[in-house]
């Protein structure tokens, strides 16, 4: 038999890819990177400071160098500069509070079950998985998500600023962290928001309203989004990283009823993980999926186009597709 010149290094990494996110996380809950920007570089010293072993935190660290998130030079570890950025809890950009949602036990286990939920067609995990009434995760990933999540909420500001409608009445949906309800109420001094999620969720929402200093302009309503009287009159409805959890028909219900709880020319305002048509690029994007099938009944990563229909059937008259620029997620404008 030829010798093949393919090698077999992918497979390989990737069957070991949960050490990296264990080493990651690791180093997160250590604080490594602060301490390593702050001056910190050898391994006994980051041991002394942590109560760690040395030859623990030398291994862990080399392995960081390996993946790009660490620098080395003799004994001295430095920070790259996605690391400087990213996980130095000193710097504004720093989003390592997402590793606790993003390694939770709802994630990790879901993949764990996958191949049942891939026999299932949906989570393994339970009936509904992650959309359970009131799932504790969800205060976790509100507690967590906020830095990973503040670029988009920036830009989807910006869009709504270059409509010529009012942005007065705002109900944000699944409000979570809050921070897209937040950003738009500090984008325009007039609008008034309204979160709406489970209470427990909306005690982190509210404190990060007070945190940005819109805790004037900022109410909640508590309960479940398909059930609960979402108003009316609403210039802008938000609805971030939601109806990804859901089919097609629960998705469709809800866009008719936020298209009625609209004002004329009101608009709602999605963000998702929508791939391309072909449904693998961007890997980033497309690989979503594989996340509502192990954590949910019927979630998926929907593509515009798919959007478009539900969002017409329900009502809507148009979509208007943005690519954000900090973030490889989309964000559908669609008027009333």
């Amino acid at each position: 038999m030829a010798e093949s010149s393919v090698n077999p290094a992918l497979i390989f990494d990737t069957l070991l890819g949960f050490q990296r996110s264990a080493a990651l996380r690791s180093a997160i809950d250590l604080d490594l990177f602060t301490l390593i920007g702050e001056g910190v570089t050898e391994a006994a010293s980051l041991a002394g400071r942590r109560h760690a072993s040395e030859r623990g935190i030398r291994i862990l660290c080399d392995y960081l160098v390996t993946l790009g998130f660490l620098s080395k030079s003799g004994d001295q570890y430095g920070l790259t500069e996605i690391s400087a950025v990213f996980l130095d809890h000193r710097s504004p950009a720093c989003v390592a509070s997402c590793a606790h949602f993003l390694t939770s036990p709802m994630l990790v286990d879901g993949c764990h079950s996958l191949t049942q939920a891939v026999r299932l067609g949906g989570t393994a995990l339970s009936e509904e998985g992650s959309m359970e009434p009131e799932h504790p995760m969800w205060v976790e990933f509100a507690q967590g998500m906020m830095p990973m999540m503040y670029p988009a909420s920036q830009e989807i500001a910006q869009i709504l600023s270059c409509d010529p409608h009012p942005v007065g009445k705002v109900l944000d949906i699944a409000a979570g962290h809050g921070i897209f309800g937040i950003a738009v109420a500090q984008k325009f001094a007039g609008a008034q928001v309204t979160a709406l999620d489970w209470a427990p969720v909306l005690a982190v929402a509210t404190r990060n309203a007070a945190k940005f200093g819109v805790a004037d302009r900022y109410r909640t309503t508590a309960g479940n989004v398909f059930e609960t009287d979402l108003g009316s009159g609403y210039d802008v409805v938000l609805v971030t990283n939601f109806f990804h959890h859901f089919d097609v028909q629960t998705c469709r219900h809800l866009a008719a009823r936020i298209y009625e709880a609209l004002a004329p020319n009101g608009r709602m305002v999605t963000l998702e993980f929508a791939p391309n048509e072909d449904r693998v690029s961007p890997p980033e994007l497309a690989r979503f999926a594989l996340t509502m099938l192990a954590t949910t009944a019927h979630g998926d990563a929907y593509t515009f186009a798919e959007y478009d229909l539900m969002f017409r059937q329900a009502g809507f008259t148009g979509n208007v597709k943005h690519q954000l620029q900090r973030s490889a997620q989309r964000v559908i404008v669609s008027h009333k």
